[in-house]
């Protein structure tokens, strides 16, 4: 695939859904992308955000990690709070941070495999709380309504749990493949890895082991694919989890394609 990176040093695994093969074309450029989020985005980095025309941001944190870490928004984007996993108590995916200051306790959650069944646990969540369900519901009907202007921007805290989910399935809404699903779902491993690995040497330092906290700061196919069977098992398939689970009808479908595809020359 042709590269889709935003380089924003301060905001790391930034790209541009924009080029990616969809159903009858490519998803079109510079109208949503997709990131960490915007606490960090630096002066310098402050000119090439504002290029990309982004007018609506989805933040799909928690409250505490939003308070903790409030979004710089700088040209009066719409910011759009979608609490995803408000009806879970500790979920790995939230909670990150709060670990890291504690290594005591981290080493204790996170050692000997329990860090891949926490992420597991995460992504049964992401298809099932209420509040998932509440908010990529609120989130599709906002990137299909025709009075929203300009580019659009998700993200969660690193942009791979709760974002990695919402990108996996609005392309798969749009009739991507699984391959390409995949492989813009695990490019987070190569774009943040610039911002994980001190992460990871100043837990080691702290005492919590690599091989722990490696399972949470990155992504794994297994991870997209339990989300993907939790579809299934909950609702049948994705067609029924837009159509019972998050309650888009077939216009508001129809209105997202022709929105963000493309279509290919004939």
């Amino acid at each position: 695939m042709t590269s889709r990176k935003v380089d924003l040093t301060s905001v790391p695994n930034f790209r541009d859904l924009g080029t990616l093969p969809v159903a009858g074309g490519t998803f079109r450029t510079g109208v949503v992308y997709r990131s960490t989020d915007l606490a960090g985005l630096s002066d310098a980095d402050l000119p090439r955000y504002l290029e990309l025309g982004v007018q609506t941001v989805f933040d799909l944190r928690t409250a505490a990690e939003r308070a903790q870490a409030p979004d710089r928004l700088t040209s009066g984007e719409k910011d759009v709070a979608l609490d995803v996993l408000a009806d879970s108590v500790n979920d790995a995916a939230a909670s990150i941070t709060t670990l890291l200051d504690d290594p005591s306790r981290a080493e204790k959650l996170l050692a000997n495999g329990r860090s891949v069944k926490l992420m597991i646990d995460s992504y049964r969540n992401i298809i099932t709380l209420p509040s998932a369900l509440t908010s990529y519901q609120a989130f599709f009907n906002d990137l299909a309504d025709p009075a929203r202007e300009g580019a659009a921007l998700f993200h969660c805290t690193t942009g791979k749990d709760r974002t990695g989910w919402a990108a996996a399935s609005l392309l798969s809404l749009l009739g991507a493949d699984h391959a390409t699903i995949y492989a813009d779902y695990l490019e987070t491993n190569t774009d943040l890895a610039p911002a994980t690995e001190p992460v990871l040497e100043q837990a080691e330092a702290k005492g919590i082991s690599r091989s722990a906290l490696e399972p949470v700061l990155g992504v794994r196919r297994e991870y997209l694919d339990t989300a993907f069977q939790q579809v299934d098992d909950t609702f049948g398939s994705m067609d029924a989890y837009f159509h019972d689970g998050l309650g888009l009808t077939d216009e508001l479908e129809g209105a997202l394609r022709a929105r963000f595809v493309v279509a290919a020359s004939s």
